[in-house]
């Protein structure tokens, strides 16, 4: 069965797509730890790296990285409600899809310590 809302075009679309991308946030907030401590952290390191006198690729480097680990923690808290929504059970498949996603944010948050740390040196 397709999504009714797939024949929506131009303008209402564009507004739909916003209006689903906001709520997607608010939910983030309101129900994701994680999301909230990355988002505070985000908040100390996106001013940092525009006050750090760097060229603009850097800054745009390091914060295209702290962003990243926000989108992949998105990502992530869709794999886990999705997971949950199809049974809470334990089941072997299901810790996997929750681990892979950790794994996934792990990386990012890993990536932002190596920009970091090389466009600091």
């Amino acid at each position: 069965m397709e999504s009714p809302y797939k024949g929506k075009t131009g303008l209402k679309r564009i507004w739909n797509a916003l209006s689903y991308s906001c709520d997607g946030l608010a939910a983030a907030f309101k129900h994701e730890d994680a999301f909230r401590q990355e988002i505070a952290l985000a908040c100390v390191l996106i001013p940092t790296a525009l006050w750090l006198p760097l060229g603009t690729a850097l800054k745009c480097l390091m914060i295209a990285s702290v962003i990243a680990v926000l989108v992949v923690e998105l990502l992530n808290s869709g794999i886990e409600a999705v997971t949950d929504r199809i049974s809470l059970e334990d089941h072997a498949l299901a810790k996997r899809a929750k681990d892979l996603g950790s794994a996934a944010v792990l990386l990012s948050l890993i990536n932002v310590v190596i920009v970091w740390t090389l466009a600091l040196l």
